[in-house]
């Protein structure tokens, strides 16, 4: 299981993407994310999908590390289009009806559209992860969020308890793995059975796993506490981020994309003479 999911994990590679400054990293991914919900046609998606190539290749993060995240979620895409064709109200063109149940050609653009976006926005944030350290993301927050400082807002510790929840992410799948080959040592059957028989059988896989995470959460605070670690509002830094030209480059390339974006729905060009529409 934890070989699938790649979000919250780093790869570390000598790449353009690596270099660039967190902070314009995560506004980049900001950007990304309202350029996806921007998109309603064909063209708008392959601008994506060349911008998100163009990403890859520039990180050097291996393909199959990226897709790995797509296969993490690969159930809930399968489930929101199923749930959209069927449910979707609307659309003239039918392709099938029978009693209540109709499936018209809008419900499946619309299906289309919902998954591509699922993907497209898990792609981009992976990407995120893969190619930034969590020391340098808690840094990027805390600098983005010190702005709020002026209201009193513990900005350091926002900051270091999102760069936490993100290194357990794979931390604590690694830990399920491990309990269920314990439990399937114990002859615990996971994969047999109807659905609630199988989340049944996870049961005695919830208790060890909490256990466990408030056991790494007492000795991680713990080795802080070791360390006489304290936000106080006057810590210096030992790497102090600069922005460069590679996130000019990032962000001129974001603003062309969102750009051409904006351009592709006010043309309402679309898939074969019509657009996605939401």
């Amino acid at each position: 299981m934890s070989r699938d999911i790649t979000f919250g994990q780093f790869y570390p590679a000598n790449s353009f993407v690596h270099k660039m400054d967190p902070r314009a990293k995560l506004v980049l991914v900001i950007a990304y994310i309202v350029a996806v919900f921007l998109v309603k046609s064909l063209y708008s998606y392959i601008a994506i999908a060349v911008f998100l190539i163009a990403a890859v290749l520039g990180s050097r993060v291996p393909v199959k590390s990226v897709l790995k995240s797509v296969r993490g979620i690969l159930v809930i895409v399968i489930l929101t289009a199923i749930l959209n064709i069927f449910f979707f109200s609307g659309g003239e063109r039918v392709l099938f009806s029978w009693w209540k149940i109709k499936i018209t050609v809008e419900a499946l653009l619309f299906a289309l559209h919902m998954a591509l976006r699922l993907i497209f926005l898990v792609i981009g944030t992976t990407l995120l992860t893969l190619t930034t350290t969590p020391i340098n993301l808690t840094d990027g927050m805390e600098s983005l969020m010190s702005p709020l400082k002026l209201i009193k807002v513990p900005v350091h510790d926002l900051a270091i308890i999102m760069s936490i929840a993100l290194r357990f992410i794979p931390i604590l799948i690694e830990e399920v793995d491990k309990i269920m080959l314990a439990q399937k040592a114990r002859g615990a059957d996971f994969e047999s059975g109807g659905l609630i028989k199988r989340a049944k059988a996870l049961l005695p896989v919830l208790i060890p796993l909490f256990i466990s995470a408030f056991r790494r959460a007492d000795e991680l605070a713990l080795a802080l506490d070791a360390r006489c670690y304290n936000a106080t509002p006057k810590r210096t830094k030992y790497k102090v981020l600069k922005l460069g030209w590679r996130d000019a480059v990032g962000v001129i390339i974001l603003a062309i994309l969102i750009a051409a974006i904006a351009a592709v729905n006010a043309s309402f060009w679309g898939l074969f003479g019509f657009s996605f529409g939401v």
